[in-house]
């Protein structure tokens, strides 16, 4: 790696990790690698020496082989775990790649094994997971510099370095993307012509990419041709330079682009170019090791195991990004093997990727019946099998990122759900105003988060598919431009669930205008509207008149538009569909509005989170839809004062009642 840093920060204030193995020619190239990344490196050549070190000073992380000239490094691993230091993070790097030995040290406690030969970049990002390194606040911006012209990176390097920049270079497309993973730079330069893939690409992947899209970028180049600036910015560049431009004009779009670029949020996930585990299971030790091999040189951390039984155990204590699986294995085979990783809470969402020596369509079907998520011939060409294994650990970031997405919805409903709580409490204390003020800038800001990263990723692979299917269509068979279409479904299906959580965040905002309201004219509208989209279906609409309800009008008829519409939706299988919708007084005489009809219902069991964003009991292909919409209904019910509940049974159709009280009363 051709760095380029004058930190600020002192070797006696770099993160001290402790390296502890017998090869003079491991310790020194360690200790080069970790001080470059500005760990303060301390390596020995034994356990004596290492106990020595443990006891004299405080470190963040322990290098530990396990074949020492005065003992067995497990035996210092649980010293540690037993002693004062248990907490102290502790990587186990040995020559031992046998998954017997691997779980052996994680057992004994280690928090990861890495076995010889290493990858450097892979080491070090570890490294900085493990230490848990955070920046210094006084810690410089970084500048990331992706070209293949020495001269150019040099005299870039030379002034960005005078005007108080750190500065790190990369030779290649790919190098770029990993450096960018590894080190979360603040800003990028690429040169718009490398020699592996195009500048252009390699902006277009830092876009797709969770982890990274947010980090600023430049495409630089010395081409003349006119449609190069379009080109970079179409590719998600945020500015572009040619190479013949003074430095100095350089240096000011670099220091503007900055100023101008977003803050940056610490929670995006891991990148698709940091470091990754793969476990590949295969009994053939050849192909196993041939496997091993290529995997390794993408930069990977790559786990050989030669049965179902190995990878099963090795699972239950390691996590990886990816398993490869062999079809057919003495013992517990790959199919079975599948359905157990399946089956595991823990593991199911680890991609799983078949691989089998034999043909034709039985094969494949048996894989992708036990759960895999995708099924690969074997080949001497592994160039598919890379690219394969790149799309599953997209997949996998996309589902994260989605994972993350839903839990921060979960976190926002919840405290909003604890300020409407303390606001029914304290209604008299005009002080809870301030904190309602805030979530209400939250959801705000939330909406802002979905409509704004959400979509922008989702833009781009509509835009990306199409241009496939216009321009290229001719170069992929019919396979191929089904997959095409398929990934389009998704995209469209993603905007769906995006639109209505976005209408959800809406419910929850702004000032109500509540005003008297003739419910049962709204309930007759939105029947009307049902049936006028869908003309072949005929449904018994009864609709109590003259109710009347003091509210907002544009939010009760999103609760009708929501209920009337399941109820319409629900009874589509039913002989005779009726729906109702009326009111009956409560035992005090307040009136209580219902929706009720005779469809396919539910186990009253499973209504706990049925006004939970996402939350279905019914799949999408029998009966589509997003999942938001009663959580919308129940958003406004309560910010009405009010209550909804729902009563049901399997084939015997469901009943929603809800009340209004005070609108606003206890408004989020």
């Amino acid at each position: 790696m051709n760095t380029r840093r004058t930190s600020r920060t002192s070797t006696e204030s770099a993160p001290r990790v402790l390296i502890v193995d017998d090869s003079l020619t491991v310790r020194m190239d360690l200790a080069r690698l970790l001080a470059g990344a500005e760990f303060a490196p301390v390596p020995v050549a034994n356990l004596a020496d290492a106990r020595l070190a443990l006891a004299t000073r405080p470190f963040a992380l322990v290098v530990l082989d396990v074949l020492l000239p005065d003992g067995d490094g497990m035996d210092l691993l649980r010293e540690i775990r037993l002693g004062k230091n248990h907490a102290l993070p502790v990587l186990v790097l040995s020559s031992e790649a046998e998954v017997h030995d691997r779980l052996r040290g994680l057992a004994t406690g280690a928090d990861d094994y890495v076995g010889k030969p290493y990858d450097p970049t892979y080491l070090i990002a570890r490294a900085r997971e493990l230490s848990r390194r955070e920046p210094t606040a006084e810690a410089r911006p970084t500048v990331l510099l992706v070209d293949d012209s020495a001269t150019w990176r040099e005299a870039l390097s030379a002034a960005l370095a005078r005007e108080g920049y750190d500065v790190v270079t990369a030779a290649t497309g790919e190098e770029g993307l990993r450096r960018a993973a590894h080190l979360m730079p603040s800003i990028i330069l690429v040169d718009g012509h490398l020699p592996d893939i195009d500048g252009a690409i390699v902006i277009r992947r830092l876009r797709l990419d969770a982890a990274l899209r947010h980090i600023p970028c430049l495409l630089v180049t010395g081409s003349e041709d006119e449609r190069a600036e379009l080109r970079a910015l179409d590719a998600g560049a945020d500015a572009f330079l040619r190479k013949e431009s003074d430095l100095s004009l350089v240096l000011a779009r670099i220091a503007a682009t900055l100023r101008s670029s977003a803050i940056r949020s610490a929670n995006y996930g891991a990148s698709l170019s940091g470091p990754k585990r793969v476990l590949a299971v295969d009994d053939s030790a050849t192909y196993l090791h041939e496997l091993g091999a290529e995997l390794h040189g993408e930069g990977y951390d790559v786990i050989l195991a030669r049965s179902g039984e190995e990878a099963l155990d090795l699972l239950a204590v390691q996590s990886v990004d990816v398993v490869l699986l062999d079809v057919i294995m003495p013992g517990i085979g790959g199919s079975v093997c599948c359905r157990r990783i399946k089956d595991a809470p823990g593991l199911r969402d680890t991609p799983v990727v078949m691989l089998t020596a034999l043909d034709g369509p039985d094969a494949v079907l048996e894989g992708l019946s036990a759960g895999a998520d995708d099924f690969i011939t074997k080949s001497s060409d592994f160039e598919i099998l890379r690219a394969r294994v790149r799309a599953q650990l997209r997949r996998r970031q996309l589902e994260d990122e989605a994972r993350r997405f839903r839990a921060q919805l979960a976190r926002i409903e919840r405290e909003s759900a604890e300020a409407r709580a303390a606001n029914e409490l304290a209604e008299t204390r005009a002080g809870l105003v301030a904190e309602l003020e805030r979530k209400n800038r939250e959801l705000e800001a939330f909406s802002y988060s979905v409509s704004h990263d959400l979509r922008a990723p989702l833009r781009t692979i509509e835009g990306f598919s199409q241009a496939l299917l216009e321009d290229h269509a001719d170069q992929l068979d019919a396979a191929g431009r089904d997959y095409l279409m398929r990934v389009r479904r998704a995209a469209d299906r993603m905007v769906e669930l995006i639109e209505a959580l976005l209408r959800l965040a809406r419910v929850g905002t702004g000032e109500l205008s509540p005003e008297l309201v003739d419910l049962s004219f709204l309930a007759r509208d939105v029947a009307a509207d049902l049936e006028l989209g869908d003309p072949g279906r005929t449904v018994d609409f009864t609709i109590e008149p003259g109710l009347v309800a003091h509210c907002d009008p544009r939010l009760m008829r999103i609760v009708l538009v929501n209920l009337l519409g399941n109820a319409w939706k629900f009874t589509k299988g039913v002989a005779t569909p009726e729906v109702r919708f009326g009111m009956t007084p409560d035992a005090e005489g307040r009136p209580v509005y219902f929706v009720a009809d005779n469809g396919v219902g539910f186990a009253m069991s499973r209504a706990s989170k049925l006004f939970a964003p996402f939350s279905r009991l019914h799949s999408t292909e029998d009966y589509p839809g997003t999942g938001v919409g009663l959580a919308t209904v129940a958003r406004i019910v309560e910010r009405h004062g009010g209550r909804i509940q729902v009563d049901s049974a399997p084939s015997r159709g469901a009943t929603f009642s809800w009340t209004l009280g005070e609108p606003g009363r206890n408004a989020p």
